[in-house]
């Protein structure tokens, strides 16, 4: 089972748990106390004592808004209050919490925001489904016009939890969310409207997670650094794997980059196959990788006779030609693990059918939006679709950017959000197909190696900082393996 606590829970999911909750013995009234005084401690730990707006809509958002603000008084802060419509309106634990509130409710137009120095968006979070207009829209991009710091309840209005859809909504120095995060929290634009992201305990039991069975993840090492693979005593280089990687020509970099991602990630033995035209041109840039000439398809078939490559990969600079075409069938008939990238996807971007008959066996594409595009017809938000490819191709898909989203089979998914914009250099593709093929080599599972690979890059990349060429990614490799060795040391044993 994957880590519960990096669970990704959507609108109705999280509308579940609440229910839920209630089931086991907690009052809704309690939940949305713990919820509004969750937001007020978080605006206490990080500002001192200024003007303050909250804005509250008309449903428990706007009661978690009440609650915050009840909450801030007691604390000393001066405080504002405006309600979309009336209290009256209200139903339920909202209004009983409108009633709790003893100063002025205002109407909601922008001149409640004069004066302020914070302002609190407690008008819809994720319970709106359309886009953000009216007088809600207006004030809030009156807050931004201004450039007051907006703290979201749940999430910024406008912005749909499940997609990161925005739609109407704007950015926030601060989010503080309940429970679980969305996946709206991570997918883009969202991550990016969200500012810092809190998730705050308000009461709701683990034991919600009998009932509802999550299938989305934010990636982390939690959820696989029990399987990475680590060198063992009195082991050989082929106990810790031999990966095997197609080298293009004459575009050669892209394939000595994921060869040496994939020594970096632990291949005991990594080998580049090649055209024997291109031999030299390998030979005199690699040392510790081995560099095999392949002159036929007849050749190949020899090499993959070899049952000690544990897990392959084509596609960095090998050319949208017939001869990759060739080779990835080739690969894909041993059945064991292969990661199909670059031009070993597009090659087939008119014959999707001959792909997927072909994948028998444990493997990766890693498409970015462009590859996907031409390879799959699957529409809809980057979580539908990476799903939908999945299930259709048999393979783990990695949709690459900077909200990645890797997909099973069986309909788990994972996002990734610690890649750094400096991940926007060209060949920062190919070190990553080159981790994947590494950790396959090591005997991981093809969907946490994806997630595994995926984080790694990033945090290889976030590491270096500023100035990072696609090279220099495998080099960053051994520091952040120092640090997951470390945290694996920490671990209690039955964890390991």
């Amino acid at each position: 089972m994957m880590d519960l606590g990096r669970t990704l829970l959507t609108v109705d999911q999280m509308g579940e748990a609440d229910r839920l909750a209630v089931a086991a013995g907690i009052a809704s009234l309690d939940l949305m106390e713990n919820a509004g005084g969750a937001v007020a401690l978080e605006i206490i730990k990080r500002w001192t004592i200024r003007s303050i707006t909250v804005l509250c809509g008309p449903g428990n958002n706007g009661g978690d808004g009440f609650v915050a603000a009840r909450h801030l008084v007691a604390a000393g802060w001066p405080v504002r209050l405006a309600l979309l419509g009336t209290s009256t309106q209200l139903k339920g634990d909202a209004r009983v919490n409108a009633d709790r509130w003893s100063a002025v409710i205002e109407p909601l137009t922008p001149a409640v925001l004069d004066d302020a120095d914070l302002i609190v968006d407690a008008l819809f979070g994720a319970g709106l489904d359309r886009p953000l207009t009216g007088p809600a829209a207006d004030i809030l991009a009156s807050a931004t016009a201004r450039a007051v710091p907006i703290i979201a309840i749940d999430v910024p209005s406008g912005l749909m939890g499940d997609t990161g859809v925005a739609l109407g909504a704007v950015a926030a120095a601060l989010t503080v969310t309940f429970f679980r995060k969305k996946p709206g929290h991570l997918l883009l634009p969202g991550r990016g409207l969200c500012g810092d992201i809190v998730v705050a305990d308000i009461g709701t039991p683990a034991g919600v997670f009998e009932t509802i069975l999550p299938d989305t993840f934010e990636n982390d090492p939690a959820l696989w650094l029990s399987e990475l693979p680590w060198p063992i005593d009195g082991g050989n280089k082929y106990d810790r794997g031999h990966a095997l990687v197609w080298g293009g020509y004459p575009t050669t970099g892209a394939a000595r980059m994921a060869a040496r991602a994939a020594a970096r990630a632990g291949a005991g033995l990594t080998t580049i196959a090649v055209p024997p035209a291109a031999l030299a041109v390998y030979a005199a840039a690699l040392t510790s990788i081995m560099v095999h000439p392949i002159a036929s398809p007849e050749a190949l078939e020899i090499v993959l006779r070899d049952q000690r490559i544990s897990a392959m990969l084509i596609g960095p600079g090998a050319g949208v030609i017939e001869e990759t075409r060739g080779a990835v069938l080739a690969m894909l008939a041993t059945g064991r693990p292969t990661v199909l990238d670059a031009d070993a996807l597009t090659i087939f971007q008119h014959d999707l059918l001959s792909l997927k008959h072909a994948i028998s066996g444990p493997c990766v594409l890693t498409p970015h939006d462009g590859e996907f595009g031409r390879l799959f017809e699957a529409s809809g938000d980057r979580l539908v679709r990476a799903r939908a490819a999945a299930a259709e191709s048999g393979a783990v898909v990695i949709l690459k950017s900077s909200d990645t989203v890797i997909a099973s089979p069986d309909g788990q998914a994972i996002i990734n959000s610690n890649a750094p914009p400096t991940l926007a250099t060209a060949g920062s593709g190919d070190v990553l197909a080159g981790i994947i093929v590494g950790l396959l080599a090591q005997g991981m599972t093809p969907f946490l190696a994806a997630a595994a690979a995926v984080w790694l890059h990033g945090a290889a990349a976030a590491h270096f900082g500023p100035g990072l060429l696609a090279e220099d990614l495998p080099d960053g490799l051994p520091r952040i393996f120092r640090h997951l060795q470390d945290a694996t040391s920490a671990m209690p044993a039955a964890k390991r």
